[in-house]
């Protein structure tokens, strides 16, 4: 069975669209999708739309659809100073999604397990600790170890940080990050995800790099009103480091 695990769509439609195309040429039977479905991104509405009429995903929630779900004005003051641009896409974000959206997104499990042919699979936004909790390349083995020492899952699958990686724990747990669909964060401006292939017990991963209409998302995305919506626009261009 092959299978999809997308991640951090983040509103990006033409990169969803572009992913979706290259999961179903690559004969995909599943989507998994690791959260972060709307925010600071192009067309929030159009995609949390999209993704609420895929019947057949299983989907859980990422730390920036929680702050979509649980929306405060306290809770965007103590983001204004260390992440301005955030805070106002948050505010205008807000103000465009609808109800019953913001209702699925509240609602949606913030960790999933399953089993694929005899595999035992953890989904997870940031890691199975917190949903804003980093895996990024290059960390000690034994910070992964640590991380994810109280699960009993064969793959963990997270994504959170828009960077792809993976490890393979001396106590036979693989950890993924599968990258980010709607705003890489890596030199590869392309949208990326995972194809997972599983046979009688077995599984080999592929980080998929697919090329998409960027200058139609940053151009949508520009024209958002809120004051950092720009800077947005050039990250889906010319990716930079995480936040804003």
């Amino acid at each position: 069975m092959r299978v999809a695990v997308l991640s951090d769509i983040h509103a990006n439609f033409q990169a969803l669209e572009a992913v979706l195309n290259d999961v179903k040429n690559n004969e995909c039977e599943k989507v998994l999708c690791l959260g972060d479905l709307a925010m600071a991104g192009p067309e929030p509405v159009k995609v949390i739309d999209f993704v609420q009429n895929q019947g057949d995903w299983l989907i859980i929630q990422g730390n920036t659809d929680e702050l979509i779900a649980e929306f405060s004005q306290n809770l965007v003051d103590s983001m204004k100073n260390k992440f301005p641009v955030m805070a106002n896409a948050l505010v205008d974000d807000v103000k465009i999604i609808n109800d019953e959206q913001k209702e699925f997104l509240k609602n949606l499990p913030k960790q999933q397990k399953l089993e694929i042919e005899g595999v035992k699979i953890l989904m997870v936004h940031g890691s199975p600790r917190k949903n804003n909790e980093d895996i990024l390349p290059d960390m000690p083995l034994e910070k992964i170890e640590e991380i994810v020492k109280d699960t009993d899952a064969g793959i963990i699958f997270c994504g959170h940080t828009h960077v792809p990686c993976g490890y393979q724990t001396n106590c036979k747990k693989t950890v993924v990050n599968v990258g980010s669909v709607g705003r890489p964060m890596t030199k590869n401006p392309d949208a990326c995800y995972c194809i997972v292939e599983f046979e009688d017990g077995n599984f080999t991963i592929e980080h998929r790099f697919v090329p998409y209409d960027r200058i139609t998302a940053a151009k949508i995305m520009s024209e958002r009103s809120f004051e950092g919506a720009e800077q947005l626009a050039d990250m889906i261009l010319n990716p930079k480091e995480r936040h804003l």
